[in-house]
């Protein structure tokens, strides 16, 4: 084994350790993961923009002395925006935008000590569970390159699971970190809405759906990832509730024993995948095992305001968006810039009214108290992250005849992630499952509002007891 490939076998935390303890030293492991890089993505085409340039640059400067100083990172190409490099949220519209600022977020990851040697893969505005976009093609599983990778962080969660670097930027409007996470094997937690900040371009969007985050193979990964970049930043409209202390501290701490509800029925009705309830039920037995008190229980959704209401907030989004890097680049946009689902998704959003907006926003918010009252009779909640394995690409095309398929195919295959993004309460998706063909399955646990600190406690206690960092992905390192 090379060198570069011992690297890709550590988690950040690891990685970041041998730093410190000049074993090696950040010159060393970036030009290793770039190796890996130029060797691995093209079977992926996880990376759709090298930084390379930046990252040397970043390795000759003085890197601060943050908890992951000197490990290499990918920010996903949507969102978290970098001063000077390109930044195209995977739209041919937006393929030349620049940034002129770091935002919040990106900053902070440069205080922890991460180098940023990367964009990673994105659908289009992140709008479907895959990724897929015209403009850099499909990102490919590496458990199976003919698969889905999930999306829209699925070129993250590709490049880590193939061990091109141990943790990656991810965010989630509907389901964006815990999809991939499920499709590639990895650790995938959305935290609380408004744990992480959007400035300083934004306050919130989407009325609150999108959170920020990683994709990581290790729980402790994520932990002390959410404690380098989390809390409110300056004017932020609103913030999550403090921890009472460092989520890295909640890993390895007693669980307790918590009321664990479970299901295998979807709040739209459509029909789980065997597959996924086999996964659901094997998680369910492990926390039974563990000292948890496990019953098959779910707070009462009706799945069609559900659906109903959640797109009426999507598609306004996406007009949102559409509209506003309009008017920042002075171009009209116009139906040929833009892949069919993308600007039938537009059209739907222009035609909503205020009204119609605010009524679902209404809607989103009774689901979400109804949530609450649930979690006062359990402390986490259990389902399938997916209602099915990951998909074939190509599986989300939509045409000009047919522009919604995609959308309408999502709704199957995504059937409880966009519940949490609606309620805002934290979430996991856990590798704790890999079916017949060898293709992993995740298992989706969710928390109360503000509540990471029990989720990051149970992913401990279930990562040592089934762990999964040797299962290696065909294509990887």
């Amino acid at each position: 084994m090379s060198t570069s490939d011992l690297y890709a076998h550590l988690d950040a935390t690891a990685q970041a350790e041998i730093v410190r303890r000049k074993e090696v030293t950040p010159k060393e492991l970036v030009e290793a993961a770039i190796r890996r890089i130029e060797r691995i993505n093209p079977e992926l085409n996880a990376v759709i923009h090298p930084m390379y340039d930046e990252a040397q640059r970043a390795v000759a400067a003085d890197i601060p002395d943050g908890p992951f100083k000197g490990v290499p990172f990918l920010l996903k190409d949507l969102l978290a925006s970098y001063k000077g490099v390109r930044m195209t949220s995977g739209s041919a519209f937006a393929k030349d935008f620049m940034p002129d600022q770091d935002s919040e977020l990106v900053a902070r990851y440069k205080r922890a000590g991460l180098v940023i040697v990367g964009k990673s893969n994105t659908p289009e505005f992140g709008i479907l569970p895959t990724t897929e976009p015209r403009l850099h093609g499909p990102a490919r599983n590496p458990w199976n390159t003919d698969r889905t990778t999930g999306g829209s962080s699925g070129g993250s969660a590709a490049a880590v699971a193939a061990g091109l670097v141990p943790a990656a930027h991810a965010n989630d409007g509907g389901g964006s970190i815990r999809i991939p996470a499920s499709c590639c094997g990895l650790f995938g937690l959305k935290p609380t809405r408004a744990r992480n900040p959007l400035g300083p371009t934004f306050g919130d969007m989407f009325s609150g759906l999108v959170a920020e985050h990683v994709v990581t193979r290790s729980v402790r990964d994520s932990a002390a990832l959410l404690d380098a970049t989390s809390g409110p930043d300056l004017g932020d409209p609103y913030c999550a509730p403090p921890p009472a202390r460092p989520f890295l501290e909640e890993v390895g701490a007693d669980a307790g024993k918590l009321r664990i509800a479970f299901t295998t029925k979807t709040p739209t009705g459509v029909p789980l995948h065997p597959d996924c309830i086999n996964a659901v039920e094997d998680a369910a037995r492990l926390c039974e095992s563990l000292g948890h008190e496990v019953t098959e229980a779910a707070p009462v959704i009706e799945g069609e305001m559900l659906v109903q209401s959640f797109m009426t907030i999507w598609a306004a989004g996406c007009t949102w968006t559409i509209d506003g890097m309009a008017r920042a680049s002075g171009r009209a946009a116009t139906e040929d810039q833009f892949e069919p689902g993308t600007w039938a998704l537009y059209e739907m959003g222009k035609r909503r009214s205020g009204s119609e907006y605010l009524m679902a926003l209404q809607w989103l918010q009774i689901v979400s108290r109804q949530i609450a009252h649930f979690f006062t009779a359990h402390d986490v909640w259990l389902t399938p992250t997916l209602g099915e394995p990951p998909l074939p690409i190509g599986s989300f095309d939509s045409t000009t005849e047919d522009a919604m398929a995609g959308m309408k195919r999502a709704v199957t295959f995504v059937p409880f992630t966009p519940v949490c993004n609606a309620t805002g309460q934290p979430a996991m998706s856990v590798p704790l499952h890999w079916n017949e063909e060898g293709l992993p399955i995740g298992s989706h646990f969710v928390g109360r509002f503000g509540d990471e600190a029990t989720l990051f406690r149970l992913a401990a206690q279930l990562e040592s007891a089934h762990p999964w960092a040797s299962r290696r992905p065909p294509v990887s390192a």
